[in-house]
């Protein structure tokens, strides 16, 4: 028995997000029924790194599997490629130590959303950009990022959803605002996220650049640990999983 970890990218907007769930099409089922035929009819279960939700994408989520198969490390890649739909793509696949776990082992992730900031929309970005037509303020957006940066609690930026029975407690190693043109990406790496965190991070920050919240707020957003003192979750095809980091 091998463990083969990939790398793996896909357009999640035609997806329930990334986990098998009862009601819509997901990610990692259409994974596990690509190595179901490469397996002869036998169930083969993927591990990623973590979940993300309806309409997320990803150019960087890992994933892992066990399999009984002699395939050469090199052929993996294509082979699983050829069995998936256009809209998720294997960019890497590589045989690993049995130990190696995809969720476990992982020292951080980054996470990147894309907003675009201009009166008009861009018809070719609306399902991977989400339209602000109010300009925003880059500078001010990044001074609100520096308060952020830092472990703290982080439960004011998690969806009362979530089922995490453990502390909200995170680290973001650097978080910040870039503008080229129309187009505002926000890069966030840190220990681990919570869930929805991201998007309402983004959904604070935004509030920040619109004039509607001080940089300086930041904090007590933070000390609240409430869920209603943050901002608007950010809607999900902004958001790109962009990288999984391991020791």
């Amino acid at each position: 028995m091998e463990r083969i970890r990939c790398v793996i990218q896909y357009d999640g907007t035609n997806y329930a997000g990334y986990q098998v769930q009862p009601n819509g099409n997901t990610v990692q089922a259409e994974l596990e029924k690509a190595l179901k035929k490469m397996h002869k009819g036998e169930r083969v279960k993927v591990t990623a790194s973590g979940r993300t939700d309806s309409g997320v994408h990803a150019k960087g989520q890992v994933i892992h599997f066990d399999t009984p198969l002699t395939i050469p490390e090199s052929n993996w890649r294509r082979a699983l490629s050829s069995l998936l739909p256009d809209d998720i793509v294997v960019s890497s696949a590589a045989t690993v130590d049995p130990g190696f776990h995809a969720r476990y082992d992982t020292t951080g992730k980054e996470y990147r959303y894309f907003v675009w900031n201009a009166q008009e929309p861009d018809l070719f970005k609306r399902l991977y950009r989400y339209h602000v037509r109010s300009q925003l303020d880059i500078e001010a957006m990044n001074l609100a990022c520096e308060y952020l940066e830092g472990e703290y609690d982080f439960t004011s930026f998690c969806s009362p959803k979530t089922d995490l029975k453990g502390d909200k407690v995170r680290t973001i190693f650097k978080a910040e605002v870039k503008a080229e043109g129309p187009e505002v990406s926000f890069v966030f790496k840190g220990s681990g996220f919570l869930y929805n965190m991201v998007r309402i991070l983004v959904g604070t920050l935004l509030e920040v650049g619109l004039g509607e919240r001080q940089a300086a707020d930041i904090p007590a957003i933070i000390s609240a640990e409430d869920r209603e003192s943050a901002g608007k979750t950010a809607p999900p095809q902004g958001l790109f999983l962009w990288e999984v980091s391991y020791d």
